[in-house]
Protein backbone atom coordinates (compact mmCIF):
# COMPACT_ATOMS: atom_id res chain seq x y z
CA UNK A 1 0.00 0.00 0.00
CA UNK A 2 1.70 3.17 -1.15
CA UNK A 3 0.50 6.02 1.02
CA UNK A 4 0.90 9.74 0.97
CA UNK A 5 -0.73 11.01 4.12
CA UNK A 6 -1.82 14.53 4.79
CA UNK A 7 -1.18 14.74 8.51
CA UNK A 8 -4.14 16.84 9.56
CA UNK A 9 -5.22 15.70 13.01
CA UNK A 10 -6.69 12.62 14.63
CA UNK A 11 -10.25 13.45 13.60
CA UNK A 12 -9.74 13.40 9.83
CA UNK A 13 -7.09 11.85 7.63
CA UNK A 14 -6.74 11.95 3.86
CA UNK A 15 -4.50 9.77 1.75
CA UNK A 16 -3.67 9.18 -1.90
CA UNK A 17 -2.50 5.62 -2.46
CA UNK A 18 -2.13 2.70 -4.76
CA UNK A 19 -4.55 0.17 -3.31
CA UNK A 20 -3.67 -3.45 -2.66
CA UNK A 21 -5.35 -6.52 -1.24
CA UNK A 22 -6.44 -5.98 2.37
CA UNK A 23 -8.13 -8.64 4.48
CA UNK A 24 -11.37 -8.16 6.42
CA UNK A 25 -11.07 -5.41 9.02
CA UNK A 26 -13.11 -2.65 10.61
CA UNK A 27 -12.63 0.64 12.42
CA UNK A 28 -14.83 3.23 14.08
CA UNK A 29 -14.24 5.86 11.40
CA UNK A 30 -16.22 6.67 8.30
CA UNK A 31 -14.17 5.73 5.23
CA UNK A 32 -14.67 7.31 1.82
CA UNK A 33 -12.89 5.82 -1.22
CA UNK A 34 -12.74 7.83 -4.45
CA UNK A 35 -11.42 5.86 -7.44
CA UNK A 36 -8.85 8.05 -9.18
CA UNK A 37 -7.63 5.56 -11.78
CA UNK A 38 -8.17 1.88 -12.53
CA UNK A 39 -10.43 -0.54 -10.70
CA UNK A 40 -10.98 -1.93 -7.21
CA UNK A 41 -13.20 -4.57 -5.62
CA UNK A 42 -14.65 -3.29 -2.35
CA UNK A 43 -15.84 -6.13 -0.15
CA UNK A 44 -18.49 -5.70 2.55
CA UNK A 45 -19.51 -8.84 4.40
CA UNK A 46 -19.64 -11.63 1.84
CA UNK A 47 -20.23 -9.33 -1.15
CA UNK A 48 -17.80 -7.69 -3.59
CA UNK A 49 -18.66 -4.35 -5.22
CA UNK A 50 -16.79 -3.32 -8.35
CA UNK A 51 -15.37 0.22 -8.52
CA UNK A 52 -14.11 2.02 -11.61
CA UNK A 53 -12.52 5.41 -12.21
CA UNK A 54 -14.76 8.17 -10.85
CA UNK A 55 -16.80 5.93 -8.53
CA UNK A 56 -17.15 6.57 -4.78
CA UNK A 57 -17.34 3.92 -2.08
CA UNK A 58 -18.54 4.79 1.43
CA UNK A 59 -17.91 2.44 4.36
CA UNK A 60 -19.84 3.36 7.50
CA UNK A 61 -18.19 3.03 10.94
CA UNK A 62 -17.80 -0.48 12.41
CA UNK A 63 -18.61 -2.30 9.18
CA UNK A 64 -16.35 -5.21 8.20
CA UNK A 65 -14.80 -4.55 4.80
CA UNK A 66 -11.86 -5.56 2.64
CA UNK A 67 -10.22 -4.75 -0.70
CA UNK A 68 -9.16 -6.84 -3.67
CA UNK A 69 -7.25 -5.74 -6.75
CA UNK A 70 -6.85 -7.67 -9.98
CA UNK A 71 -4.90 -7.24 -13.18
CA UNK A 72 -2.42 -4.53 -14.08
CA UNK A 73 -4.67 -1.52 -13.48
CA UNK A 74 -3.03 1.32 -11.50
CA UNK A 75 -5.59 0.97 -8.64
CA UNK A 76 -5.09 4.57 -7.50
CA UNK A 77 -7.54 5.89 -4.91
CA UNK A 78 -8.10 8.93 -2.72
CA UNK A 79 -9.20 7.85 0.74
CA UNK A 80 -10.66 9.86 3.62
CA UNK A 81 -11.23 8.68 7.18
CA UNK A 82 -13.38 10.73 9.55
CA UNK A 83 -13.56 9.93 13.27
CA UNK A 84 -16.92 8.88 14.70
CA UNK A 85 -17.07 11.92 17.00
CA UNK A 86 -16.86 14.27 13.98
CA UNK A 87 -19.78 12.91 11.97
CA UNK A 88 -21.92 15.92 12.88
CA UNK A 89 -25.53 15.93 11.70
CA UNK A 90 -24.98 12.55 10.03
CA UNK A 91 -23.89 10.82 13.24
CA UNK A 92 -27.11 8.93 14.03
CA UNK A 93 -27.62 7.80 10.45
CA UNK A 94 -24.03 6.61 10.02
CA UNK A 95 -23.93 4.82 13.37
CA UNK A 96 -27.24 2.96 13.05
CA UNK A 97 -27.46 2.19 9.34
CA UNK A 98 -25.27 0.95 6.51
CA UNK A 99 -25.52 0.98 2.69
CA UNK A 100 -26.99 -2.07 1.02
CA UNK A 101 -24.54 -1.25 -1.78
CA UNK A 102 -21.67 1.03 -0.70
CA UNK A 103 -20.60 2.14 -4.21
CA UNK A 104 -21.99 5.16 -6.09
CA UNK A 105 -21.14 5.19 -9.83
CA UNK A 106 -19.29 8.26 -11.03
CA UNK A 107 -22.04 9.02 -13.56
CA UNK A 108 -24.43 9.63 -10.65
CA UNK A 109 -22.24 12.22 -8.96
CA UNK A 110 -23.11 15.83 -9.51
CA UNK A 111 -20.73 18.71 -10.14
CA UNK A 112 -20.92 19.81 -6.50
CA UNK A 113 -19.54 16.47 -5.28
CA UNK A 114 -16.76 16.47 -7.86
CA UNK A 115 -15.79 20.03 -6.97
CA UNK A 116 -15.77 19.30 -3.22
CA UNK A 117 -13.54 16.24 -3.75
CA UNK A 118 -11.18 18.27 -5.94
CA UNK A 119 -10.92 20.99 -3.29
CA UNK A 120 -10.22 18.37 -0.61
CA UNK A 121 -7.37 16.88 -2.65
CA UNK A 122 -5.61 20.24 -2.98
CA UNK A 123 -6.36 21.55 0.51
CA UNK A 124 -3.33 22.18 2.72
CA UNK A 125 -2.41 19.49 5.20
CA UNK A 126 -3.17 21.62 8.27
CA UNK A 127 -6.51 22.98 7.08
CA UNK A 128 -8.59 20.20 8.62
CA UNK A 129 -11.63 22.41 9.25
CA UNK A 130 -11.82 23.13 5.52
CA UNK A 131 -11.41 19.42 4.76
CA UNK A 132 -14.26 18.61 7.12
CA UNK A 133 -16.47 21.27 5.57
CA UNK A 134 -15.99 19.87 2.06
CA UNK A 135 -16.51 16.33 3.35
CA UNK A 136 -19.83 17.41 4.88
CA UNK A 137 -20.88 18.61 1.42
CA UNK A 138 -19.90 15.26 -0.10
CA UNK A 139 -21.86 13.34 2.55
CA UNK A 140 -24.91 15.60 2.23
CA UNK A 141 -25.04 14.88 -1.52
CA UNK A 142 -23.98 11.21 -1.45
CA UNK A 143 -26.04 9.75 1.41
CA UNK A 144 -29.40 10.32 -0.35
CA UNK A 145 -28.01 8.27 -3.27
CA UNK A 146 -27.50 5.21 -1.02
CA UNK A 147 -30.12 2.61 -0.12
CA UNK A 148 -29.69 2.19 3.65
CA UNK A 149 -30.67 -0.64 5.94
CA UNK A 150 -30.23 -1.36 9.64
CA UNK A 151 -26.55 -1.98 10.36
CA UNK A 152 -27.31 -5.35 11.98
CA UNK A 153 -28.69 -6.61 8.64
CA UNK A 154 -25.64 -5.58 6.59
CA UNK A 155 -22.32 -7.41 6.74
CA UNK A 156 -21.60 -10.52 8.76
CA UNK A 157 -22.78 -12.67 11.65
CA UNK A 158 -22.17 -11.73 15.26
CA UNK A 159 -19.26 -14.16 15.67
CA UNK A 160 -17.53 -12.92 12.52
CA UNK A 161 -17.97 -9.34 13.68
CA UNK A 162 -16.70 -10.13 17.17
CA UNK A 163 -13.68 -11.96 15.75
CA UNK A 164 -12.67 -9.11 13.45
CA UNK A 165 -13.36 -6.49 16.11
CA UNK A 166 -11.28 -8.32 18.72
CA UNK A 167 -8.23 -8.64 16.47
CA UNK A 168 -8.62 -5.06 15.21
CA UNK A 169 -8.40 -3.84 18.82
CA UNK A 170 -5.79 -6.25 20.18
CA UNK A 171 -3.45 -7.27 17.32
CA UNK A 172 -0.58 -5.28 18.85
CA UNK A 173 -0.84 -7.37 22.02
CA UNK A 174 0.27 -10.93 22.76
CA UNK A 175 -2.95 -12.72 21.81
CA UNK A 176 -3.63 -16.36 20.95
CA UNK A 177 -6.56 -18.29 19.52
CA UNK A 178 -7.30 -19.74 22.97
CA UNK A 179 -7.25 -16.32 24.65
CA UNK A 180 -9.53 -14.81 22.05
CA UNK A 181 -12.00 -17.72 22.19
CA UNK A 182 -12.24 -17.37 25.98
CA UNK A 183 -12.82 -13.62 25.72
CA UNK A 184 -15.58 -14.20 23.16
CA UNK A 185 -17.05 -17.04 25.26
CA UNK A 186 -16.96 -19.55 22.40
CA UNK A 187 -14.89 -22.62 21.61
CA UNK A 188 -11.63 -22.19 19.73
CA UNK A 189 -12.99 -24.60 17.11
CA UNK A 190 -15.88 -22.23 16.38
CA UNK A 191 -13.42 -19.34 15.94
CA UNK A 192 -11.18 -21.51 13.75
CA UNK A 193 -14.13 -22.17 11.45
CA UNK A 194 -14.62 -18.42 11.04
CA UNK A 195 -11.05 -18.05 9.78
CA UNK A 196 -11.11 -21.09 7.49
CA UNK A 197 -14.65 -20.66 6.19
CA UNK A 198 -14.93 -16.87 5.94
CA UNK A 199 -11.39 -15.52 5.70
CA UNK A 200 -9.79 -18.56 4.02
CA UNK A 201 -6.82 -18.40 6.37
CA UNK A 202 -5.89 -19.50 9.86
CA UNK A 203 -5.66 -17.43 13.03
CA UNK A 204 -1.91 -16.78 12.82
CA UNK A 205 -2.07 -15.76 9.15
CA UNK A 206 -4.90 -13.33 9.81
CA UNK A 207 -3.19 -11.90 12.90
CA UNK A 208 0.11 -11.42 11.04
CA UNK A 209 -1.75 -9.75 8.17
CA UNK A 210 -3.28 -7.20 10.58
CA UNK A 211 0.13 -6.55 12.13
CA UNK A 212 1.84 -6.17 8.76
CA UNK A 213 -0.82 -3.73 7.51
CA UNK A 214 -0.13 -1.59 10.55
CA UNK A 215 3.64 -1.93 10.10
CA UNK A 216 3.38 -0.83 6.46
CA UNK A 217 1.68 2.41 7.45
CA UNK A 218 4.42 3.01 10.04
CA UNK A 219 7.18 2.30 7.52
CA UNK A 220 5.63 4.70 5.02
CA UNK A 221 4.68 7.55 7.33
CA UNK A 222 7.13 7.62 10.23
CA UNK A 223 10.87 7.71 10.76
CA UNK A 224 10.70 5.04 13.48
CA UNK A 225 13.36 2.35 13.33
CA UNK A 226 12.54 -1.12 11.98
CA UNK A 227 12.82 -2.67 15.43
CA UNK A 228 10.52 -0.03 16.96
CA UNK A 229 7.92 -0.69 14.26
CA UNK A 230 8.34 -4.43 14.67
CA UNK A 231 7.62 -4.37 18.41
CA UNK A 232 4.91 -1.70 18.13
CA UNK A 233 3.08 -3.88 15.58
CA UNK A 234 2.91 -6.82 17.97
CA UNK A 235 5.74 -9.04 16.72
CA UNK A 236 7.89 -10.71 19.35
CA UNK A 237 11.18 -10.31 17.45
CA UNK A 238 12.59 -8.64 14.38
CA UNK A 239 13.45 -12.05 12.96
CA UNK A 240 9.78 -13.10 13.08
CA UNK A 241 8.74 -9.74 11.64
CA UNK A 242 11.21 -9.94 8.75
CA UNK A 243 10.16 -13.49 7.89
CA UNK A 244 6.43 -12.67 7.88
CA UNK A 245 7.04 -9.48 5.91
CA UNK A 246 9.13 -11.23 3.24
CA UNK A 247 6.52 -13.97 2.88
CA UNK A 248 3.92 -11.28 2.15
CA UNK A 249 5.88 -8.79 0.02
CA UNK A 250 8.94 -10.70 -1.20
CA UNK A 251 11.15 -7.94 0.19
CA UNK A 252 12.49 -6.77 3.54
CA UNK A 253 10.84 -3.98 5.58
CA UNK A 254 13.73 -1.62 4.77
CA UNK A 255 13.40 -2.34 1.04
CA UNK A 256 9.65 -1.72 1.30
CA UNK A 257 10.27 1.65 2.97
CA UNK A 258 12.64 2.73 0.18
CA UNK A 259 10.23 1.57 -2.55
CA UNK A 260 7.34 3.36 -0.86
CA UNK A 261 9.28 6.64 -0.70
CA UNK A 262 9.89 6.43 -4.45
CA UNK A 263 6.26 5.49 -5.19
CA UNK A 264 4.90 8.43 -3.19
CA UNK A 265 6.69 10.82 -5.50
CA UNK A 266 4.87 9.38 -8.51
CA UNK A 267 1.29 9.70 -7.16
Amino acid sequence: MHLQYKNTNKSIQTVSKTARHAGPHLHNTLELIYMLDGTLELGVGQELYHMETGDIGIVFPDIIHHYQVFGNDPHKIYCVNLAADRLGVFSEELQNFAPVCPVIPGKNLGEEISYALFRMMITGENEFLILQAYLQIVLARCLPLLDLDEKSKVGSSDLIYQTVAYISRHFRENITLDKMAKKLCVSKYAVSRVFSGTFHSNFNQYLNDARIRYACAQLENTQDSIIEICLDSGFESQRTFNRAFKERYRMSPSQYRKKSAISQLSI
